[in-house]
């Protein structure tokens, strides 16, 4: 069993940059793949990244790449989110999630066990 709780996120003109954290309660967190999820009104809740217990593997949904960088410290039982450029289309509330690792690391939020209560971020034009 994992508890996550999240948190950095806020308000943000275009262009800006914010980083996320998702903290771990146990002694068992490397032991978890790790992903990043986000909400936005009236849409479905939608993958951003994943992580590989180890660090060793990520995901990144296309429409991220080259701006939001996923990793993990498992020394410090947290993940984190660094968001750069960040665009409008960005604004959700972020989920930190967990799950027992297996060989493929997951992408679909049903995969996933854990849940933090998740951290808004809003990114102004």
């Amino acid at each position: 069993q994992v508890q996550l709780v999240e948190s950095g996120g806020g308000l943000v003109q275009a262009g800006g940059s914010l980083r996320l954290s998702c903290a771990a309660s146990g002694r068992t967190f490397s032991t978890y793949d790790m992903g990043w999820f986000r909400q936005a009104p009236g849409k479905e809740r939608l993958f951003v990244a994943a992580i590989k217990w180890n660090g060793s593997i990520v995901r990144y949904e296309d429409a991220v790449k080259g701006r939001f960088t996923i990793s993990r410290d498992n020394a410090k039982n947290t993940m984190y989110l660094q968001m750069n450029s960040l665009k409008p289309e960005d604004t959700a509330i972020y989920y930190c999630a967990a799950r027992s690792s297996q060989f493929i690391l997951r992408t679909t939020p049903e995969r996933y066990d854990y849940w933090g209560q998740g951290t808004q971020v809003t990114v102004t034009s």
